[in-house]
């Protein structure tokens, strides 16, 4: 499906999105090899096994992603199928992910498909709670009585992932997301373009906003897409910890200074 043809749509006077395609239908431990040509997310910062193993048992700040790490579901594609423009939305997710569309005009085309009023966020999130991932808990539970620093940077919307933070004691301000902005009669009215991960590098930016208000020296990000990648570029997170136990991406394998499966491996190593 071309998404030049979406856009197109989407920008047709008079007519909403819903009107021209609707669906329900949903999408269906490795060390850092050398640097291939053409990658343009990395330099050459990748750390080795050993350095990678030191890193993760002294950092003091580590970030997860949200969607498909944290959590087993891509909540915005999930609330695009709640929605009925799943199947679409789900592309746009998937390009996304894989750097092949900016960040910021994807998120500004999945929400313009979906026109989430701010009652129909609420229900979702009351029908559709999303599931973490296996041994997560687990670990942040013992990353937080190690006295590490916990916090959700995701390209995802704070409506949702706020309820997540609170159970798993994570403070609110350690939580970088988007807001959905609403009007007054609780129709959709955009989102908030000054959140840091409403555009590309917003999450290598949340890693250098990070460092510089919570004083963290050895920083790790955690996540399974390009966009969490890029937190890893000079200034930002100290090492990427990839994560494939939802959806394995080869170019972020690649490109990983430590990629797992399962965060048992995580858990084992600390």
């Amino acid at each position: 499906m071309d998404l030049q043809w979406v856009s197109e749509k989407i920008q047709e006077q008079g007519q909403h999105p819903r009107t021209v395609y609707q669906t329900g239908a949903r999408p269906n431990g490795q060390l850092c090899p050398p640097r291939r040509a053409g990658d343009q997310t990395r330099s050459s910062l990748c750390l080795g096994d050993k350095q990678s193993r030191e890193l993760w048992k002294r950092a003091d700040a580590v970030c997860f992603d949200v969607d498909s790490t944290l959590c087993t579901e891509e909540s915005i594609d999930e609330l695009a199928s709640f929605l009925g423009v799943g199947e679409i939305v789900a592309e746009a997710t998937a390009r996304a992910m894989q750097g092949d569309l900016p960040f910021e005009e994807s998120l500004d085309l999945r929400l313009g498909l979906m026109q989430p009023s701010s009652d129909q966020v609420q229900e979702y999130s009351q029908a559709r709670p999303l599931h973490l991932s296996p041994d997560v808990a687990g670990l942040i539970d013992k990353l937080q009585n190690r006295g590490t620093k916990i916090f959700l940077v995701s390209g995802g919307f704070r409506a949702i992932i706020h309820p997540i933070a609170e159970a798993l004691r994570i403070p609110i301000d350690h939580v970088y997301a988007n807001t959905i902005l609403f009007k007054e009669d609780g129709s959709y009215a955009g989102f908030d373009h000054t959140e840091l991960t409403s555009r590309s590098r917003g999450k290598h930016a949340a890693a250098v906003a990070i460092k510089e208000q919570h004083g963290s020296k050895s920083l790790v990000m955690i996540g399974d897409g390009a966009t969490d990648l890029e937190a890893r570029q000079e200034g930002g997170a100290d090492m990427f910890v990839g994560y494939g136990g939802v959806v394995r991406r080869p170019n972020i394998a690649a490109a990983a200074d430590w990629y797992i499966d399962a965060f048992g491996s995580l858990l084992e190593a600390l």
